[in-house]
């Protein structure tokens, strides 16, 4: 078709020009005497997205899935207990990893549409005398719903319980884009992926440790290699990695976090709140409902939509794909075919949104759902141009 795709998964996410042109240069020797001046900054820059002064920061070629794997092989031992809620898909697929890795884990289920249980955990916690239980495992956005959990109440949890157990969070869809707080919230391994709010292509792990993370390392009973911290933690100290790096990767790296550094952090979280309730508006204003049961867990990076009983949101999908040219995310495992998720992340603006608001709508009048033409995005429109950022963030 003629013109630009719109892209409006919940990752990948747009990847902004000057972040394109950064990784479109030469190859070079990673191993040359000035890659140091390169490298070390990104380590420090890194650690002010994760709001973290004392933590260690590691990137990975990898997928957030290796960056769950490395968190989990790095800490534990096999046969280690560990408690996770299952309330989306993500949240489901790092259970399965951990089960996989030969760990017990003691799974709490949800409803999906709700996030991380925090009064059951804390009950779980406080009856674990022994302490058992070795690591909590979180997902703080569920990207598969739509569902923001609270963090910090999971900290709390821990702390009243008097427990010693690590604080596991998977951020992949949130850090860079929603507050994040790692060392005030006493997170010990913070998983994160370059597709989302770091505006990158996919292909980079970024992590976070807690100084008690990288001490556990050393007693940790899993065999690793390419995701060994004691290798990373060695030749990045130097400026180096103990492999070849993606130094394409690392270079639009380092465009994306001079970008985030330019806004501002809470600026951007700022936007993402604004962008996303104006979604939140036009979706109420179709006479649809989200995926996330109550405002406590709306998601400010994806909105996970429901369409009405008797349709099927994989055609609505289909529709937008084939004829506006428009990606939308698709319903998963249990709410395949049910939902369909607009992704409001990373390099994006009113007007973008706009495009993916009405291309939904259009798609949906198509196969039949009854919403008012023009209904969405006039909602959405009135709002955004009625509040601001600054002031749709202080009213929460």
């Amino acid at each position: 078709m003629i013109g630009t795709r719109g892209l409006f998964v919940p990752g990948p996410t747009n990847v902004p020009e000057s972040v394109r042109k950064a990784i479109d240069v030469p190859m070079e020797d990673h191993r040359a005497p000035d890659i140091p001046d390169f490298i070390l900054p990104l380590f420090a820059d890194l650690k002010k997205v994760f709001k973290t002064e004392t933590g260690q920061v590691f990137l990975f070629p990898a997928s957030g899935t290796g960056g769950w794997e490395a968190a989990i092989t790095n800490t534990l031992s096999p046969g280690d207990r560990v408690l996770a809620a299952r309330f989306g898909q993500f949240s489901h697929l790092w259970i399965d990893l951990c089960q996989r890795l030969g760990l017990e884990v003691e799974v709490v289920e949800c409803d999906w549409g709700t996030g991380v249980p925090v009064e059951i955990f804390a009950e779980r916690l406080a009856a674990d005398k022994e302490h058992q239980i070795k690591a909590v495992l979180t997902t703080h956005n569920e990207t598969a719903t739509g569902v923001q959990s609270d963090i910090a109440g999971v900290r709390r949890a821990l702390d009243g319980a008097r427990h010693p157990a690590l604080l596991f969070v998977d951020g992949v869809s949130s850090i860079g884009s929603v507050d994040f707080r790692m060392d005030e919230w006493g997170v010990d391994l913070a998983v994160s992926g370059s597709q989302k709010g770091f505006m990158l292509p996919a292909g980079l792990a970024i992590m976070a440790a807690s100084r008690k993370a990288v001490d556990l390392s050393a007693k940790a009973g899993f065999r690793r290699c390419y995701f060994d911290f004691k290798d990373m933690i060695a030749t990045n100290a130097t400026g180096y990695f103990p492999y070849t790096p993606p130094m394409n990767m690392l270079r639009g790296l380092r465009a994306s976090l001079d970008r985030i550094e330019a806004e501002g952090l809470e600026t951007i979280f700022a936007r993402h709140h604004f962008l996303a309730e104006g979604v939140r508006r036009a979706v109420k204003a179709w006479g649809l409902t989200l995926c996330a049961k109550e405002p406590k867990w709306y998601s400010d990076t994806v909105s996970a939509i429901v369409v009405p009983e008797g349709h099927d949101a994989k055609k609505v999908i289909a529709r937008a794909y084939a004829r506006y040219g428009l990606s939308l995310g698709a319903g998963l495992s249990v709410v395949a075919g049910k939902v369909f998720r607009i992704g409001h992340l990373g390099d994006l603006n009113e007007l973008m949104l706009m495009s993916a608001l009405g291309g939904a709508e259009m798609a949906m009048r198509d196969v039949g759902i009854p919403v008012v033409a023009g209904s969405g995005v006039a909602a959405a429109g009135e709002y955004w141009r009625s509040a601001s950022p600054a002031v749709a963030m202080a009213a929460e």
